[in-house]
């Protein structure tokens, strides 16, 4: 995986030589589409694995008594997770363009999530301010759609017992402004830096990899994505995309 001085030094030879700017970029065309397969390739499998067990679970319901099957039921679950999500940062930067409803995108996936926090019984209190002047937006719905969702499930995971998440949306010259603020237990300030970086994570069973993706899917529409936080009144996350 390449780090950002990695990125860097790239960016200043592509700049300088345009022979060696078409080298590096086939080249990472070609990795990207080779991690992809492979995570394809093995994705597929492996899902039929977790179908499977999941059955011989149901027909042997004894199999719950098990040591350790609980916990490997979790492994696979968690590897087949980290495969589709390796999938998607490398397939992040190619945007399928529609225009939409920025408004009726937040509201709906808001009402979603508050869902999802009732069907778990969470003390979590999700609240949100979208208001209704919002205008068309053209982009990439399903990949925006996906960055929202990443964020409200690192606030989730970062609440974990009471806490509050707030949503707000807003117009602001020609860009929409999203900020998703958290209670949770905050970001120390020296990992700031890494919180965007593939497959750094501070939480049991991350990926490391959610973050990232928001903040390609962001940069990939021209926009932002930025955080700031304290440990002891939460986190926000500020995307800002260009209209």
């Amino acid at each position: 995986m390449l780090h950002n001085i990695d990125i860097n030094k790239m960016n200043t030879l592509m700049n300088e030589n345009s022979d060696a700017k078409h080298i590096i970029t086939q080249l990472l065309e070609n990795h990207h589409t080779s991690v992809s397969t492979i995570s394809h390739e093995i994705r597929n499998p492996l899902t039929l694995i977790s179908s499977s067990l999941q059955v011989m679970e149901i027909q042997n319901p004894q199999l719950k008594e098990i040591p350790h099957w609980k916990q490997t039921m979790s492994d696979v679950n968690f590897m087949i997770e980290l495969l589709q999500e390796l999938s998607s940062f490398n397939h992040v930067n190619v945007l399928h363009y529609t225009a939409f409803s920025m408004e009726k995108l937040l509201k709906n996936i808001s009402v979603s999530f508050a869902i999802s926090l009732n069907s778990l019984n969470s003390n979590i209190e999700f609240t949100s301010s979208i208001p209704s002047n919002l205008s068309n937006f053209i982009g990439d719905k399903i990949k925006i759609e996906q960055a929202l969702i990443n964020l409200l499930k690192n606030a989730q995971e970062a609440v974990t017992t009471v806490g509050r998440i707030h949503l707000n949306a807003q117009r602001e010259h020609n860009n929409f402004i999203i900020t998703l603020h958290d209670t949770g237990c905050g970001i120390p300030k020296d990992k700031l830096d890494s919180v965007f970086e593939p497959f750094v994570t501070f939480k049991k069973n991350g990926t490391g990899l959610g973050l990232p993706i928001s903040r390609q899917i962001a940069e990939a529409h021209g926009g932002t994505l930025t955080v700031t936080s304290s440990q002891t009144t939460g986190t926000t996350f500020t995307l800002k995309l260009p209209v």
